[in-house]
């Protein structure tokens, strides 16, 4: 019989500059002992309910409790600040915190502290035992398949690090650094030619902690279905097992840290796949929990879609837009066509003249660009007929994009567009219609984008799998790295 390993993860969910959404749970593993060592298989979702005790779902907001847990905030200085206690759900809402400030965390569940000490990690090595691509992938084992592993390193031995810090007051222009990433979810597994998730993902941890990095954005694509000439066999991304190697892992340590917000893609949802996962989405980001209050006020619009806005400060406004559509039935409108949404359009691109009302910045961000170069995808006409008017007269002047596993820069009519689509996979194609996409510059490589934001510039500077620059083709004068946009 196999032995069952759990490995306890902590995400930090949401944050707001009085509040902080802490969440815990893990994933199960079946570990077999073979001739040639162990074997890890990650616990499917639908044998959970064959452990001991049974559970429904591991991670997310719907998932089992765990238990009786007591989530505890110190200061820098260790002192205690709040706490808050949870035996229904595997999340608590940390509330009358101060503004702009560090803290630290922790969290025990049935009196033993969450995640604690060395934790076991997915690494591939050929002198580690084990062989997770082989007994999780459906696809036959090749013989150059790596070894991998989930396994504890006595040399460098890697802990969370439970901390966070809050935004700004609601009043106060603060400077800001985040990072923007898209198109990430194909995951971590060794054996794909074209993958780069697992290289950017360590390069944008390291990025996040040099640069103090408050949060992350996404682009879209968060988790992809795994093909086998041309068919969906696993990893939909409806279930939580898909999670581990497309999200979960690959990010560890800054999910306990910083929040993500997320924009849904079209393999998110049923635009091109079988299964719509944006309730997965929404259950295993805790965006219900983050924003339904935020929907009373008219500042989300979830269903049909994902649609939600957010503030760091005075400085800025976030504005994440659903550009998917509902089914893949050829003329399905995008869902910010939808009248539901109608109101939080209206609401978020508010006719200004200057700039944005109430904050200096307004950043909208979504999966598919207004323009692209291709090389596979080109310029989305729904969006430069019905988003793109509501950007000109709110003000906006940058929009963050993904779609195309590329990096592209556009500037059209003083709005820049810069997509990036290449956090997990590369499209190595040159674009063909630049002229048509405004294209200033373009790269074919791994990356995320780091953004620097004050009161007067954004600085936004596409970072390679190498944790450096990425060198770019220059089409339009003003196309270097790094783009400087000025309000």
């Amino acid at each position: 019989m196999p032995e069952i390993h759990f490995e306890p993860y902590l995400v930090l969910a949401g944050l707001t500059h009085e509040a902080a959404l802490v969440t815990w749970g893990g994933f199960y593993f079946r570990v077999r002992a073979k001739p040639d060592g162990e074997r890890w298989k990650v616990v499917d979702d639908g044998d959970l309910k064959r452990l001991h005790p049974p559970r429904y779902e591991c991670v997310g907001a719907r998932s089992t409790p765990y238990g009786h847990t007591v989530v505890q905030v110190f200061d820098t200085a260790g002192a205690p600040v709040v706490s808050a206690e949870s035996s229904t759900c595997n999340h608590a809402w940390i509330t009358g915190l101060t503004p702009d400030t560090e803290y630290r965390y922790r969290v025990t569940v049935n009196g033993e502290e969450w995640a604690a000490g060395p934790r076991r990690d997915w690494v591939e090595d050929g002198s580690v035992a084990g062989d997770l691509a082989e007994t999780i992938s459906a696809v036959p084992k090749a013989p150059h398949r790596r070894r991998v592993g989930l396994y504890r390193d006595e040399e460098s031995p890697r802990s969370y690090d439970n901390r966070f810090r809050t935004f700004p007051a609601p009043d106060r222009v603060a400077p800001l650094t985040f990072a923007v990433l898209g198109d990430f979810g194909v995951g971590i597994r060794p054996g794909k030619a074209d993958a780069c998730q697992l290289e950017v993902s360590r390069a944008l941890e390291r990025a996040a902690l040099e640069n103090d990095v408050r949060f992350v954005v996404t682009t879209g694509d968060n988790i992809y279905a795994k093909r086998v000439l041309g068919v969906p066999i696993t990893d939909y991304g409806d279930e939580d097992d898909d999670w581990f190697f497309t999200f979960h892992q690959p990010y560890r340590y800054l999910l306990n840290r910083m929040p993500f917000y997320p924009s849904v893609g079209n393999h998110d949802s049923a635009d091109i796949e079988e299964n719509d996962d944006r309730e997965q989405v929404i259950d295993n980001l805790y965006l219900r929990e983050r924003f339904a209050r935020e929907e009373t006020k008219g500042r989300a619009s979830i269903g049909p879609g994902l649609f939600y806005r957010f503030r760091f400060g005075a400085l800025a406004e976030f504005v994440a837009l659903d550009t998917s559509r509902a089914t893949v039935l050829p003329g399905t409108p995008r869902l910010f066509l939808h009248p539901n949404h109608a109101a939080f359009l209206e609401a978020s691109f508010p006719a200004v003249s200057g700039g944005s009302e109430g904050v200096l910045w307004r950043l909208p961000f979504g999966h598919h660009p207004p323009y692209c170069a291709g090389p596979r995808h080109r310029n989305t006409e729904s969006m430069l007929e019905h988003l793109v008017p509501r950007f000109q007269r709110s003000g906006v002047r940058a929009f963050f994009a993904g779609h195309e596993h590329n990096y592209q820069h556009s500037l059209a009519d003083g709005i820049h567009y810069f997509l990036t689509g290449a956090g997990g996979k590369v499209r190595t194609g040159v674009p063909r219609s630049t002229a048509e996409a405004r294209t200033v510059s373009w790269a074919a490589a791994g990356h995320f984008l780091l953004v620097k934001l004050d009161a007067e510039r954004m600085e936004v500077t596409p970072i390679g799998a190498d944790g450096l620059p990425l060198g770019v083709t220059v089409i339009q004068e003003g196309g270097d790295v790094p783009v400087v946009v000025r309000l």
